[in-house]
């Protein structure tokens, strides 16, 4: 299947029959074609027909795939080194902001991700079919990028391309131009909801292709030697944030859940806002397409929620559920997100008391493998693991699934690592390495994603913030990304963040202020982080809904964003990570003054879950990111300025210029 449905110059369409044009979009798209369909098609032909007779040098294209999105714009014209990105709403007067958005959203994503559309004017156009005709913009769009969306009548669009395309522009083959490489990186939420809906990974993440190609083949080798042989296997998948682990997981879950799939599988998270976002996103989506169906999208499913907790549960309930049923669950194979975050024993314990668990001893990890183990054949545990991103106390990290192993009668596991959790700078204890290589042998090199794709446009942004975090500024500047491809800069001004972000965000881009759970002395600058933020609503909601996260109202904390992303951040920083004479300070807010975390024999963990909740909150952002430092107040002893100082002049030594330098 091409890029478009169907392709053709203006001569191939006007001298098409409609109907046969219509069989041809008919006969690409996967599920039924339903009335509302049919309708807008057989108009949005007719009237493309006549736009062709008043373009004759143009090239046509309909039902053009945007795949990370999991959708298809329905034309694009290419004109005069030109292109045109067309979206149609059938019966319509008026232009609403998401339909503006998304033709615009559409004509970004392939600026973003379509490597011959990086050079060339990009137009996004919506066409009303009830509009009365329209004031044509008198602009001209020769450099590359992406123009400011035009809304038009049927009758203006002639024109408006006509008048456009006058202003000059290399020339552009269309036929190469749409056979370009697309390489798209879909976020989190984008990815969840075209996998739900049917889409392969391959389909809708192309970037970091080969990385991510080659682990999911190594995780479905595991997966079908397991099958065969009846074994239980337990896979540890690590990489660096943002490098497609939950997309991994997500792929399998959504493969496994297909009619005919054989194995059933299920997505577990113990990241409740992850679990809300997700789940909520995919009934949102679901209700969409109710009413606005895009071509090739499946039908929508009766099955509502039940079926999106199916997917994606939680897995603090799958373990209620179990400790309480001594069944072997419904799922042969379960993937467990950031298990990394899985909690120790005293941590579960305390909390299973609450639920009339007295004497509880196992960790999350151990009773999460025992109850796999109760099955009778095959049985497979995926544990995602990001590193470095623990930020809680209770917290029990990668080496408590491997301790597990050595308890209960797991011994006839079979267990699959990365190569690199079997060396010495593995940061795993050292009797807890030893175990690892006795039973992994010498590791798989696939089980590990070393780029991020979340920074599509700058893909060391976590080997930055790695650097930016450590003790060597002159190291971090050195890494600092191309401002022109991911910009960072600094401010001591919320407002100029907001701005900065403000001036940045376009179509269906989100952007948000996320700043430190402990962050608590950001108070008097506005931002409260003990106000909770509705997960759900701040990642997903409209732009102009007031708890949208693109209102740059709340901030949300690393417990509300890790695992998710944004387009834009605006990342608050306040005093309970500074700079102190030998390096980074952490601190915790208790009464009226800043103290230092927990007592002695404790400061070394609590300063890395403190970093590490700085780590997530620098490496939210896809596109760029403004941080802001206060400048604090001479009259209130929480605030002192040259602490705050301090931390700006660290910033600056790490390269990160300041806003309007």
């Amino acid at each position: 299947m091409g890029q478009a449905w169907w392709s053709g110059t203006a001569g191939d369409l006007i001298a098409a029959d409609p109907g046969a044009v219509f069989l041809a979009l008919a006969a690409q798209s996967p599920f039924d074609v339903v009335k509302a369909q049919t309708t807008a098609w057989t108009a949005t032909i007719s009237h493309l027909q006549a736009v062709a007779r008043d373009l004759p040098d143009s090239h046509f294209f309909l039902e053009f795939a945007i795949p990370r999105m999991g959708r298809r714009a329905d034309a694009v014209i290419v004109r005069a080194g030109h292109v045109f990105v067309i979206e149609y709403k059938v019966g319509t007067r008026d232009f609403p902001r998401h339909a503006r958005a998304q033709a615009e959203g559409y004509a970004l994503d392939l600026a973003h991700f379509h490597e011959t559309s990086r050079a060339v004017p990009l137009v996004p156009i919506l066409v009303a079919t009830g509009a009365s005709p329209q004031d044509i913009p008198l602009f001209h769009a020769s450099a590359p990028g992406v123009a400011a969306p035009i809304c038009l009548s049927p009758a203006d669009l002639a024109p408006a391309i006509r008048h456009v395309s006058a202003s000059p522009a290399p020339s552009l083959d269309p036929t190469a131009w749409a056979a370009g490489s697309y390489r798209p990186t879909p976020t989190i939420i984008e990815a969840a909801q075209a996998l739900f809906g049917g889409h392969q990974v391959a389909a809708i993440a192309r970037a970091g292709a080969a990385n991510l190609a080659a682990t999911t083949e190594a995780v479905d080798g595991i997966l079908e030697q397991a099958s065969v042989a009846g074994e239980k296997v337990i896979i540890f998948l690590t990489g660096v944030p943002g490098a497609g682990k939950t997309l991994a997981g997500l792929g399998i879950a959504a493969r496994h859940m297909q009619p005919g799939a054989g194995i059933p599988a299920t997505y577990l998270s113990g990241n409740g806002p992850l679990v809300t976002v997700l789940q909520e996103a995919l009934l949102r989506d679901e209700r969409r397409r109710q009413t606005a169906a895009e071509p090739g999208e499946r039908p929508v499913s009766s099955l509502g929620r039940r079926k999106a907790d199916s997917f994606i549960q939680s897995m603090h309930k799958w373990r209620d559920q179990y400790a309480e049923d001594p069944a072997p669950p419904a799922d042969r194979i379960v993937i467990f997100d950031e298990a990394q975050r899985a909690w120790t024993a005293h941590e579960t314990a305390r909390f299973m008391i609450k639920k009339g668990h007295e004497g509880w001893t196992q960790s999350e990890p151990a009773f999460s493998l025992s109850v796999m183990d109760r099955h009778r054949g095959m049985a497979a545990v995926i544990c995602l693991v990001g590193e470095g991103q623990e930020i809680n106390r209770g917290e029990a990290g990668i080496g408590a699934w491997i301790e597990a192993l050595a308890q209960g009668g797991l011994a006839r596991w079979q267990v699959h690592a990365p190569n690199h959790l079997l060396t010495a700078d593995s940061g795993l204890p050292r009797q807890t390495q030893a175990y690892l290589q006795l039973r992994a042998g010498r590791g798989n090199p696939a089980l590990h994603l070393a780029v991020s794709m979340r920074s599509f446009k700058a893909a060391q942004v976590s080997a930055f913030v790695a650097d930016l975090l450590g003790e060597d500024a002159a190291k971090a500047k050195e890494r600092l990304p191309d401002a022109n491809l991911y910009p960072i800069v600094r401010t001591r001004s919320l407002a100029a963040a907001r701005r900065w972000l403000n001036a940045r965000r376009r179509a269906t881009e989100r952007a948000g202020l996320v700043a430190s759970a402990n962050a608590l002395r950001l108070k008097p600058e506005g931002l409260f982080v003990k106000a909770k933020v509705d997960p759900a609503n701040w990642f997903l909601a409209p732009s102009e809904d007031i708890r949208s996260s693109d209102m740059l109202e709340d901030a949300a904390t690393e417990y509300d964003v890790q695992g998710l992303e944004l387009d834009w951040t605006g990342v608050a920083w306040d005093l309970d990570l500074s700079r102190g004479a030998t390096g980074w300070v952490a601190r915790g807010f208790a009464g009226t003054r800043w103290q230092p975390r927990d007592s002695a024999g404790f400061q070394d963990q609590r300063r890395a879950y403190t970093i590490n909740s700085y780590r997530v909150l620098l490496t939210r952002a896809r596109q760029g990111m403004v941080i802001f430092v206060p400048h604090g107040s001479h009259y209130d002893a929480t605030r002192p300025p040259q602490a705050y100082d301090a931390i700006d002049r660290w910033l600056a030594a790490s390269g990160i210029p300041l806003l309007g330098d």
